[in-house]
Order: C-alpha cells, then sequence, then structure tokens
C-alpha cells in the first residue's frame, strides 16, 4: 500500500480538526500530552525568543479551576440579572468582576460581524438552543468553564515585553499545537473565555513576571455528541486577498 504524501495527510489534519465543546472524562496518557507539546515546541517565533509559557492543569486541579471559575461566572450572570442592583453589589465584592490581563468583551468590528453571527446561530441551533432562551444560553456559556468536561487544560500565557508579536507568536504556537493534538487522536477547543479570569490561574500556578494571560485550551478525548460535528465553514481564498492598486 502506498502512504499518502505528507502534503496530503497535512491537509487532512487541517480540514477535520474542530473546535470541540463535549468531552469524555477520559484522561490523557502522559506520554501523549508530552508528544503534543513537544511538536508545539518547535513552532517558529521571533528571534526564537519562544515568548510564551504555558500552565497544564489535570486530576484535582482542574476540578478546582473549574468551580472558582464556574463560580465566578454565576455571580456575574447574577450581578447582570439584578439590575443596577446587582452590578452594584458586585462592583462592591469585586469577586465576580473579571480581572484578566486582555479586555475580552468588546465590541465587533461592523464587517466581522457577521461570520460571528453565523457561528454563533449554527452552534446554538445544533445545540436545540433557541436565540431567545437566555437560561439555555447561559448554561452553554458556563460550559466554558467547565472545560467542555476536558480532563486538561492548558492556559497559554505571552510575555507583554514584545508585544503584539508574543501575541503573534503565541498564536503560532497554538496552532501547531492544536494540529498535533488532531494528529495524535485528541480533541481541543482554543476558549478566549477562560482569558475573564486570571485570578484563580494565577493562584494555582507561579506564573513567571511579565506573562499574559491570553486564552485556555481544553483538550482530551472527543465524546460522540452532535455539538461536536459542528462545522462553521470558511470563506473562499479569494476573500482574504487584497487587490492591487
Amino acid at each position: 500500500m502506498i502512504s499518502p504524501a505528507p502534503a496530503a495527510v497535512l491537509s487532512d489534519i487541517i480540514r477535520t480538526r474542530r473546535s470541540v465543546r463535549d468531552f469524555l472524562p477520559e484522561p490523557i496518557p502522559p506520554d501523549l500530552l508530552d508528544a503534543v507539546l513537544a511538536d508545539a515546541n518547535w513552532s517558529p517565533s521571533w528571534s526564537n525568543t519562544q515568548p510564551y509559557r504555558l500552565a497544564v492543569a489535570s486530576g484535582d486541579l482542574v476540578q478546582r479551576l473549574k468551580g472558582e471559575l464556574c463560580e465566578r461566572f454565576d455571580l456575574a450572570m447574577k450581578a447582570r440579572q439584578g439590575g443596577l442592583w446587582g452590578k452594584l453589589k458586585l462592583l462592591a465584592t469585586r469577586k465576580g468582576l473579571p480581572d484578566g490581563d486582555f479586555a475580552t468583551n468588546f465590541a465587533y468590528p461592523a464587517d466581522l460581524q457577521p461570520r460571528r453571527r453565523a457561528t454563533g446561530h449554527g452552534l446554538y441551533e445544533l445545540a436545540g438552543i433557541a436565540r431567545d432562551d437566555k437560561a439555555a444560553r447561559n448554561r452553554q456559556m458556563r460550559r466554558n468553564f467547565e472545560f467542555f468536561g476536558a480532563p486538561t487544560v492548558i492556559f497559554v500565557f505571552a510575555h507583554r515585553g514584545l508585544r503584539e508579536y508574543s501575541i503573534l507568536d503565541a498564536g503560532i504556537f497554538l496552532q501547531t499545537l492544536l494540529l498535533s493534538a488532531q494528529a495524535h487522536g485528541l480533541a481541543t477547543c482554543a476558549q478566549g473565555a477562560l482569558a475573564i479570569w486570571a485570578g484563580p490561574v494565577r493562584d494555582a500556578f507561579a506564573i513567571p513576571e511579565h506573562y499574559r494571560l491570553i486564552c485556555g485550551v481544553s483538550i482530551g478525548f472527543a465524546a460522540a455528541r452532535p455539538i461536536n460535528s459542528f462545522n462553521p465553514g470558511r470563506g473562499g481564498v479569494r476573500e482574504l486577498l487584497i487587490p492591487p492598486r
């Protein structure tokens, strides 16, 4: 049997990777996770500075972080539902207030909104969540802080000293990690939501000075659930190309 060409294998890995939102509780064998991280470690970076660091949580630490992040999410939702008084109470206690290194709640540019909305509508439709069902939407959002049931979560940090280029390099590293996980039979979901509350993560890990939390990645084995079949598709390549003057 003739083995498929490397380009075909890579194309298949890229095109079949999905953001998984329902994981099996089965732990990841340590050598398997090590292999994925070893691949990601070969990502290119600015002058080979590798301006990123990882905090990897599994086992009891995942359960602890899940509890603390869900508590903050619940407090934030309670404050939102409590109107002005609820928001004032949140400001007074501060526990549910975002304490991340980056603002994650901002207005999307108008030209980027259509794809964002189409993706959100498609995902919620597949999950059976009606557009006006706020309780179900909140429950689905809360799943972010439960890591969608994944046994392991990886928090990604970037050095503030290289500014935007640390973020660029961390993104390249993240893509390599996601593709290696796919190649090794693992599923992933990169989650900006996990950067909303950095406090519990900083309490759990000795984060080096000058490193800022960008996102988290839930990783494990995908459950056989309809939501994991979601494919938002992509626009054509020509849409990405800027024409000459």
